[in-house]
Order: C-alpha cells, then structure tokens, then sequence
C-alpha cells in the first residue's frame, strides 16, 4: 500500500470533532514519517491496524469490575458508565472460575472476595440488570467454564428480548494460559480445547459482533514472564487456536477476524511500547504466510491492556497512581483498542469506588488532556524503539521456533507437548526468580520496597470490605433459585449434556444455553462434563 492508498484509506474514515494540534496551536500531521515507509493501517500493521487511529475514534474505557454479589457489582457498573466508562469487564470470583458453586464447600471464605459470585442465570439476570448489553460491550475474564459463563449470559439476554446476533464482547476463553500460567482449570488441555473449539464454531455462525476468545499474555506477564516470553507465548497460543479451528473446518477468514488479545502494560515504558508494535508485526505475517488469511482483518492484532498489577505495592499505594498513568500511556503510544486502568489500591484489596474513579479519571486525562491521541504511532521512526520491536520480534521467533519442533510442525501440538513437559512453567518461572533476585540484590530499585521507604509507616487507605453477610446472601439466593426451578427439567438437561459431551463432533453450546435456561448451576454443569472429561492434576516441574 502505497502512502497514496494511505491517504485514502485515512480520508474516508470518521474523525473525532476535535482540532488537532498542540496546546500552542501547532498542527499536527495525522502520521509522521518518510512517504516511502510503512504508516498505520497498512500491512504488516506495526504502527497500528487503522490508518486513523485515535483521530478516529478513542480506545474503549473498559473498566474491570466485580465483587461480592451480582448486584454489588452491578451498582459499580452503573458507576462507571455513570463517570464516562464505555465499556465493561467483568472480574468473577475464584469459586466460579473454577466451576464451583458459592455452596460447595471448597468456595467457602472465597465467595465475592477477588471478583463476584455467579452461579446461575438469575445471578447472571441480576448482574447486568438495567444495562442494555446490546449497546454496551462486555468482557468476561473466565476460561475454563467460558462456555458455561457465555451460555447465561446469551440465555439472559434473550429473556430480555435482545438477539445473540447483537451481541458485541469478548470471551477470554484462553485455557492454555490457564496451565501454562494461571493455573484455573478444570478439565485436561484436550477436553477443555473442545469447549474452546466449540465457542468458536458456534460463534462465527450465530454471533458476529462476538470475539470468542481474547488470547491473553497479561495472567503470563503477572506470573513473571519478560516481555519477549509474554509475546510470544501469547501470539503462539494464538496460532493453536488458529490450527484448532481449522481442523474443526472453519476456514481461517471466517474467524480469525473476531480473535483479539490482551496485553500487559508493565513498567518499562519503551520496553512495552516495542512489544505492542512487534505483537502486530509478526500476527500479520504468520496469518497470511503461513495460514493463507486474505482478509486484513485477520492479520489484525486488536488487543486490550491492562496495566500490571504485579508492579503495584502495597508500600505507599498512593504512588501506584503515577506507576498505572506511565503504563497506561505505554498501551496507548503502542495503539491498544481498549484500556483498564488498575486502581491505586489494588495491592492491598478490591477497589473502593473512589479509587476506580481515580482509574478512570486517569485515561480520560490520557485522552483529552496529553494530545497523546493525535499522532499515529509517534515514536516509530525512533532509533530504540525500533531497535527494540526488532529485538523483541527476534526473541519471540526463537521461542515460535522451539515450541514448533515440539509439535513436529504443528503450534496446536507444540502448545499441549509444552505444557505436558513443563516447558511454559519452568521458563515463566525462571524469568520470575531472575527479576526477584534484582530486586532482592538492589539492582532493580522499586520505590518502596527497596528504596526511597520514607512514608511506608503512614496509615492505609480506607479498603472495600467483603463481608460474611454477603457471602451468606449469594448462599441464600443459590438456594432460593434452586427450590424454584423445575428439578426434572435441570436432570434432563445435564443428562442430555453428557450425552453430547461424548460425542465429539457435536457443538456443546446449544446444549449448554438449554441447560443454563432451565437454571442448572455452573457447578452442577462443570460436574457433569467432568464426568465425561475428567478432571486435570498439574504434575511438578522439577
């Protein structure tokens, strides 16, 4: 393409109603460059997948929001939509990422505390209730009962009257990190790849606006990847995802448009900025070298960032304001699509609606205030940016090379012989124990921690509490659900579910929107597959 064709490209799409140029009135140019070089929107989209960019349109203001029951949560979304968010992201607690119910022993002391509680279709119901989710997005941060979760909240919208084909989100519904760095799961990689397969397929038929799966390096950079691993065990996910919807029959224009990703935002500004571009770079090539994409938007790497948790400190946790904003401005300069700001005191417990505020407050600033929006890619062109994404691109291609010979040609293979072999974990792990030892030796000074400690003795901020009582509630209103719906019906449903799981050419999702609808519970649901699945033990990396 030439910058003629980018030109063109750049004309026809809408722009924002604002001037572009700096504070003392100097305009700016939309991209800056030579005539003859790559610029925005063009293959292989280093320096962003829309010639406009933020000119265009901003990056969605998805705040990341859940705790205790779905309707303390839904009093937050409200909030935030309230304060300007336009867009949500729904954290859920460890019982029902793990596909328990709130009243299963192993969920006590658990329920509502690191997100908020589902166990059925009511809580589903309850949990966006008065949100038109035909208009809004969501993201759901769940994986290995991602098709339970997705199959409420379709059945929920329907009884509302709005269609599954208008449906827009995402589906995190990446189990192989979950092994590899996460640790949720239930099911083995295979089985548990089936549900994915089957979202996927079920989603390229009946649900355009939905990404089914956003495939995610953030949960492998908080367990201590570097950015180089972070990358490439992120984008080589990818590519089995690619390889598994093939051989399910899709072919590769009919649903990798609809993949995205999610990134880290870590504290090395230029370090994350280079990772972006590189990200972008190599997606773009391997989907059309190697598996035959004609449709740009499949060579697209549309990703969401989060800033890192990991890099926030419980030692004056005021401070962690100022480490989010330099993070978040590294995932807008690298051209992300959506942003979550992590809150101030996120290090010591769930945020309180103030420091959430704060959060978003932070990209609005970002946005309107730092003219950060109004230049396409401003540092490409940069000596050490460019140096950077090169190196980073090099390291990841090692990596892709490694994990291909696993698999004798094949990434899909390559990913589970990985995991299998304790290669994921090992290597994260090793790369974790490195930086620690920085740290602990002072040649990687975190402000303090390890430096800089005056004010670490003053007093905490006020911190959200998640009561008792409210796990109490989510328990009570599991079993009013329970003592109302039709038992016969929900026997008949699970029945029928493990009937379909065994035949593995049978799409489980209409099966599990019918489960789901006669009120059958999450735990009940995962229960019943792993009848059939069985249920996966990690064995130790030694």
């Amino acid at each position: 393409m030439s910058r003629y064709q980018w030109q063109e490209a750049f004309d026809q799409a809408p722009k924002r109603d604002v001037r572009f140029e700096t504070m003392s009135g100097i305009p700016l140019d939309a991209v800056y460059g030579p005539h003859d070089g790559q610029h925005p929107g063009q293959f292989p989209y280093t320096r962003g997948v829309h010639a406009s960019m933020y000119r265009s349109r901003l990056w969605t203001m998805r705040m990341f929001a859940g705790f205790g029951t779905p309707s303390d949560t839904n009093e937050r979304f409200k909030a935030i939509l309230a304060a300007g968010g336009d867009g949500l992201s729904t954290a859920f607690d460890l019982p029902t990422l793990m596909g328990r119910d709130s009243d299963d022993p192993h969920a006590e002391g658990e329920v509502g505390r690191c997100g908020v509680a589902v166990d059925t279709l009511a809580d589903m119901e309850d949990l966006y209730s008065g949100i038109d989710v035909g208009n809004y997005t969501t993201s759901m941060t769940i994986n290995s009962p991602a098709a339970v979760i997705f199959a409420m909240y379709i059945a929920a919208a329907e009884k509302r009257g709005i269609g599954r084909a208008k449906l827009g989100g995402t589906l995190q519904n990446d189990i192989l990190k979950e092994y590899q760095a996460q640790k949720e799961f239930v099911f083995p990689p295979r089985q548990s790849m089936r549900l994915v397969r089957d979202t996927i397929t079920f989603s390229a038929a009946e649900m355009p606006r939905w990404n089914s799966v956003s495939i995610s390096g953030y949960h492998i950079r908080e367990a201590g990847s570097t950015a180089a691993q972070e990358l490439a065990f992120t984008l080589g996910n990818g590519f089995a995802y690619v390889e598994l919807a093939q051989a399910a029959g899709l072919a590769v224009d009919e649903f990798a448009p609809r993949l995205s990703f999610f990134f880290n935002a870590h504290i090395d500004f230029f370090e994350e900025i280079a990772k972006y571009r590189a990200a972008r770079r190599i997606w773009a090539r391997w989907m059309k070298d190697r598996y035959g994409a004609t449709n740009e938007k499949s060579m697209m790497v549309r990703f969401h960032t989060q800033t890192a948790g990991v890099s926030l400190t419980a030692q004056q946790p005021e401070i962690n304001i100022a480490r989010t904003a330099i993070e978040a401005l590294a995932g807008v300069l690298g051209g992300t699509q959506s942003l979550h700001t992590n809150s101030f005191d996120e290090a010591l417990a769930l945020p309180t609606e103030k420091a959430a505020r704060i959060a978003l407050r932070t990209q609005q600033i970002l946005a309107y205030e730092t003219g950060a929006t109004n230049v396409a890619d401003p540092l490409g062109g940069s000596w050490y940016v460019e140096a950077l994404t090169d190196e980073i691109e090099r390291q990841a291609e090692e990596i892709f090379a490694k994990v291909d010979e696993f698999g004798n040609g094949s990434m899909l293979e390559g990913a589970y012989v990985g995991i299998d072999n304790g290669y994921y974990q090992s290597e994260i792990a090793d790369a974790s124990y490195h930086f620690e030892k920085l740290i602990n030796r002072g040649e990687r000074i975190v402000v303090g921690v390890n430096a800089f400690t005056e004010g670490n003795a003053e007093a905490q901020p006020e911190l959200l509490q998640i009561t008792n009582e409210q796990e109490m509630m989510q328990v009570k209103r599991l079993q009013a659900v329970k003592a109302d719906r039709n038992a016969d019906a929900v026997h008949q449903c699970l029945a029928e579910l493990k009937v379909a799981a065994v035949d593995n050419e049978r799409n489980l999702m209409p099966t599990l929107i019918e489960a789901v609808s006669t009120y059958a519970t999450e735990g009940e649901i995962m229960h019943a597959l792993a009848d059939v699945f069985g249920r996966y033990v990690e064995r130790p990396v030694l």
